[in-house]
């Protein structure tokens, strides 16, 4: 979900997005328009987003399976960077939403065919990749060629929703991205029952022709409140609110956050099995995080639009680093191990539904700023420490250090993966501290 292109001047676009303090703008009231905040077409809006976010961003996140699946089966078995794949899927439709949003921003006419065209685009993808033969293949199709097609199918979604709310903005960001969650706990499950059943072509394809059925009908739903005229069309802005420090600390912090993120989820199957368990009691672990973080989003949402934001965020790094250190660490059988799940879904899952409240405190600092660019650059952030903690875990447990020299879980071999993991959970909320400063 980024980087330097043509900023744009929202300051008389109704499309801008205010803060809670700001004056209403007039087109909020504009009886020829839908209502803002609710009634029938924005709760459409929202469920269709809903579901978007679930199908685009639910099958990188399923990827794990996949990886599975072609570590052990031909033609990819023994092959390398197979975990590249999902690297690139996920971490391409971080960052590349700058440039996507960008040029949507650029020429809006085009945003309403842009979803249509990314669909086409992801479904072309995973048709194409059902035809490999080797891992490169697999990484331009199922990688790269998805992860385009992802970030302009999803990218509406973020730029409309600021034009059907406004007040209620953080708990309709976290009622979409509750989405991905829900698509975390059923979609490996379907994934691999396909894959174990038909193979990956066959799994490849069906899920190509799903996708489309699935996501097709919706797309009428995903359109702009206020129409596109030459009226609103955007005129040349700049990038200045990078260089606020309001920006500049969430930012670091949303990086630092995200280095350790996505480790538990990627390591905890393995982790438990390390504990005695069945292949399935270990991929339960991951759909109780999934589960949890389908509620945190949503009450993280609700609240981010009542509290500050480095209070938002506050909650999330105690809850997530007491669970790391305490629960996880002290974790030696999987009733614990199960319990940290819920909790890391639960605070951690729910830190992305701060990002409402960060872009509502950069543009206080600067009126003229796109709030959705803003949002790009903080995926464009979270997609950094995506793709930097893929290499860094695996330091973190090569040689699988500390094995029967520390306590508890701490000496399993994973110890220094968990003591990074809720490093990076605590430094994430250090905002708190700007906050007191006088930073923010």
């Amino acid at each position: 979900m980024a980087d330097a292109t043509v900023l744009h001047d929202f300051s008389h676009d109704p499309r801008s997005l205010d803060d809670n303090s700001s004056p209403v703008p007039s087109d909020h009231d504009d009886p020829s328009l839908p209502p803002i905040d609710g009634g029938k077409d924005a709760w459409l809006f929202l469920a269709a987003c809903f579901v978007v976010e679930a199908l685009v961003w639910g099958f990188p996140f399923s990827y794990g399976v996949f990886q599975e699946y072609y570590s052990s089966h031909d033609p990819f078995k023994g092959s390398d960077n197979i975990a590249v794949i999902g690297t690139c899927a996920m971490g391409i439709m971080y960052l590349d939403l700058p440039i996507v949003f960008g040029l949507l921003r650029r020429w809006p006419q085009y945003q309403r065919l842009s979803t249509t065209g990314g669909l086409i685009i992801m479904c072309l993808a995973l048709g194409l990749s059902s035809f490999s033969t080797n891992t490169t293949h697999l990484i331009i199709t199922q990688g790269v060629i998805y992860a385009i097609g992802g970030s302009f199918a999803y990218s509406p979604c973020i730029l409309f929703i600021d034009e059907w709310f406004d007040k209620r903005k953080g708990l309709a960001y976290g009622i979409m991205w509750a989405g991905t969650g829900l698509a975390g706990v059923i979609l490996p499950l379907v994934m691999e029952w396909l894959l174990s059943t038909y193979g990956f072509r066959t799994t490849l394809r069906a899920w190509s022709v799903a996708l489309f059925i699935l996501t097709g009908p919706l797309l009428y739903f995903v359109k702009p409140r206020i129409p596109n005229t030459p009226a609103h069309s955007p005129h040349a802005r700049d990038f200045a609110f990078i260089l606020t420090s309001t920006f500049a600390i969430l930012q670091a912090c949303n990086v630092i956050e995200a280095l350790g993120f996505f480790l538990p989820t990627i390591y905890l199957p393995s982790f438990a099995r390390a504990l005695g368990a069945s292949s399935t009691l270990g991929a339960l672990t991951v759909i109780l995080f999934n589960v949890a973080s389908v509620f945190g989003c949503v009450l993280m949402g609700a609240v981010v639009d009542k509290w500050h934001v480095t209070n938002c965020i506050l909650v999330s790094t105690v809850g997530s680093t007491i669970g790391v250190f305490i629960v996880w660490g002290f974790s030696i059988s999987l009733p614990p191990l199960y319990i940290f799940s819920l909790i890391y879904g639960l605070f951690a899952g729910s830190f992305t539904s701060t990002w409402p409240g960060i872009m509502r405190d950069v543009k206080k600092k600067r009126d003229n700023a796109d709030p959705s660019m803003i949002f790009a650059c903080l995926a464009a952030g979270r997609g950094v420490g995506n793709v930097a903690s893929g290499p860094l875990s695996e330091a973190l447990i090569q040689g699988f250090p500390w094995r029967g020299s520390a306590g508890f879980a701490y000496g399993s071999g994973y110890g220094a993966l968990i003591v990074f993991t809720g490093l990076t959970a605590f430094f994430g909320g250090s905002s708190i501290l700007g906050k007191r400063a006088g930073w923010l």
